[in-house]
């Protein structure tokens, strides 16, 4: 892939152009709305934990628990870039309730994390989103399988969604031993947090239902949760171009080109908590996500008369082409 001309005064006039729509104002009426609504659907999820007799409305509260945990996933990544509160403190708070105590995942692992795929997208050397052991996001990381992983990359076009069910168990592993191994700052409060989350979960499963029923719930609730999770996620980059030594980029270029848009509407807008707008949450990660759509409408047209390649299509296609890539790289194995 060869380095499109690019410089750094194109993304100062592209933020330019968006601060002057005044997109990068605080939203706090839309989060003082969004985060008790949220709450309120965990409570009655919680609710009907406690109430109801009915098995089969129990399995259909944990698909309600998966959603709803996705939900808070999205307010923790909010905060995680400073967007909810002035504060960083307030934004790290809320990002410790959201993330350790509510969903067991340490925040500051995830805002570790985070910042590091934010800084170079789809870069192999330097993006830990695309250093998975079992998948290959390019024929050279499929070459470089061996024993168990090379079987599963082979074949990783039909096994991706059902390894998204292990999502959940897979992110709280990664936490716990982050925790554990980097002893961040707050390690000992983000530890104490996720320790009280699985004591309020599994307290709160096992006391309200048999046994058994509580076994279900939880399989049920952490597979959609990662089915969910990682669906959300998954058409931000996977599929979209790699980024080698050989192919360094200004940074407008490489967020541009390494993501993917799915279309807008107002329940693509729900589901994915915004970030079908990737590539704007990229160049402006501060930005509300409320106000992603507008800066959309500003990004698209900034880079057509720049020449710059802007892709957006639908959900269905995002995923035919994430399928596509993935079953294109590891035919390496298959052809073997």
């Amino acid at each position: 892939m060869q380095s499109p001309a690019g410089t750094p005064g194109e993304y100062r006039e592209l933020k330019r152009l968006v601060a002057q729509a005044g997109l990068f104002e605080r939203q706090p009426v839309y989060y003082a709305i969004k985060i008790p609504a949220t709450l309120a659907v965990l409570a009655l999820g919680i609710v009907t934990v406690t109430l109801a007799d009915s098995a089969g409305l129990q399995v259909i509260n944990a698909v309600l628990f998966a959603f709803v945990f996705t939900q808070i996933g999205f307010l923790g990544h909010d905060a995680g870039h400073h967007q909810v509160f002035r504060s960083a403190r307030s934004n790290d708070w809320l990002g410790l309730i959201c993330g350790n105590l509510l969903l067991g995942l340490s925040h500051g692992w995830w805002v570790d994390k985070h910042n590091r795929h934010h800084g170079h997208p789809n870069d192999p050397e330097l993006d830990p989103d695309v250093e998975v052991p079992v998948l290959a996001f390019s024929e050279k990381q499929a070459r470089s399988k061996r024993g168990l992983s090379q079987h599963i990359v082979k074949y990783q076009a039909y096994l991706f969604f059902p390894l998204l069910m292990l999502e959940a168990i897979v992110l709280r592993f990664d936490s716990i031993r982050y925790l554990v191994e980097k002893k961040p700052r707050r390690a000992l409060v983000e530890f104490l947090l996720v320790v009280g989350h699985f004591i309020w979960y599994f307290g709160l499963v096992f006391y309200f239902l048999p046994i058994g029923l509580g076994v279900l719930f939880v399989i049920v609730h952490q597979a959609v949760f990662g089915l969910y999770l990682g669906s959300v996620f998954a058409p931000n980059h996977k599929g979209m171009p790699m980024i080698g030594e050989e192919a360094r980029l200004d940074f407008l270029h490489q967020q541009v080109l390494t993501a993917r848009n799915v279309r807008g509407h107002a329940l693509t807008d729900f589901f994915y908590g915004g970030l079908n707008y990737q590539i704007e949450h990229h160049l402006f990660p501060r930005l509300s996500r409320n106000k992603l759509k507008q800066a959309q409408a500003i990004t698209r047209s900034y880079c057509a008369d720049h020449s710059i390649p802007y892709h957006e299509t639908g959900w269905l296609q995002s995923y035919r082409e994430i399928l596509q890539h993935f079953h294109q790289v590891s035919a390496v194995w298959r052809e073997a």
